[in-house]
């Protein structure tokens, strides 16, 4: 559970009536000479720890443990898929169903096993205690940092930058952004000013999510819903991307719909069925959504957020 809460061209038609003006257009194509794209290249760039490193010109073992939703997306397959002894992103089955996992903590005699020529690392605290220095011997190790890993769509850009794939990564953000802005459109219409809340039930404890990560940035920031009271009362500057919440203080909850990503199945049967979750008002309404901790709302990028748009736009839009 620690580790999952700190880890969570243009298509222009001939003119057909001015055939005169045909030759002279096509002799001035044939005297320019047509662009191509430059040959990607070596390069060195600074990461977030100030490190040097030097990025393959094409690199071909990419290996990016928790950042494998970046690497769908900008259609790269990694050598490697993160997991935990528990299992991995399961939302990412498909795209990922014939790589192997590797430990979230990176072992080193596994890391080595891969054969990575480039390795892209999320956070500063994953690297600690020489761990980079050891890694990077391995292959070129570029570490994303808190700051660039906390917003998606900064990270989408930078590993696309890394990859020679930025028009990939600003294509899947304009797409996403559509799609979110349609979205919302339905849900403002169906659903109207009300609140949602988002919930985790993990080992019989219960967290809320912030509004700026993780599934609650999708539908607070990216749909406009509208937050609960129990994250409005947490201090700003003491949230978490997931913060715990008493069995007691749930039941002031007054939101209007619940999403409750259930992690602890049967075993939550005696808290779900209890007194104090069934008088929450909006529990007593049957206005729960219970998902999966399989689907994506535990986790942020363009392909898992989109995951969560479409199961927020079934619960809400009728």
């Amino acid at each position: 559970m620690t580790v999952l809460l700190s880890a969570c061209g243009n298509n222009n038609n001939g003119n057909t009536a001015n055939s005169s003006a045909a030759p002279a257009a096509t002799a001035e194509a044939t005297a320019a000479p047509a662009e191509t794209a430059a040959p990607a290249a070596e390069k060195t760039v600074t990461d977030a720890m100030g490190h040097k490193v030097t990025v393959p010109a094409n690199p071909q073992r990419v290996l990016g443990s928790y950042l494998e939703d970046y690497l769908v997306t900008l259609g790269v397959t990694p050598v490697a898929q993160w997991s935990v002894s528990n299992g991995i992103q399961d939302y990412l089955s498909d795209a990922l169903k014939d790589v192997p996992t590797i430990s979230y903590d990176l072992p080193l005699e596994a890391v080595t096993s891969f054969a990575p020529d480039f390795h892209i690392v999320q956070s500063e605290g994953t690297v600690q205690n020489g761990l980079y220095d050891q890694l990077n011997k391995i292959a070129p190790t570029y570490v994303l940092g808190d700051e660039i890993s906390k917003d998606w769509r900064k990270t989408l850009l930078t590993i696309g930058d890394l990859l020679n794939k930025t028009p990939e990564a600003e294509k899947a953000i304009a797409d996403y952004d559509q799609k979110a802005a349609d979205a919302k459109e339905k849900i403002t219409a169906s659903f109207g000013d009300k609140s949602v809340a988002i919930l985790w039930l993990v080992q019989k404890s219960f967290f809320i999510v912030d509004e700026t990560r993780s599934s609650g940035a999708v539908l607070y920031g990216d749909l406009g819903l509208k937050l609960p009271n129990l994250v409005t009362e947490i201090p700003a500057d003491s949230r978490a991307t997931w913060n715990p919440i008493s069995l007691e203080k749930l039941a002031e909850l007054t939101a209007d719909h619940i999403f409750l990503v259930n992690s602890d199945k049967t075993d939550a049967s005696e808290i779900l069925n209890g007194p104090i979750w069934k008088g929450i008002p909006a529990v007593k309404a049957g206005n729960v959504t219970e998902l999966s901790a399989s689907g994506s709302w535990l986790y942020s990028g363009a392909y898992a957020n989109s995951k969560t748009i479409d199961d927020v736009l079934s619960a809400l839009v009728k």
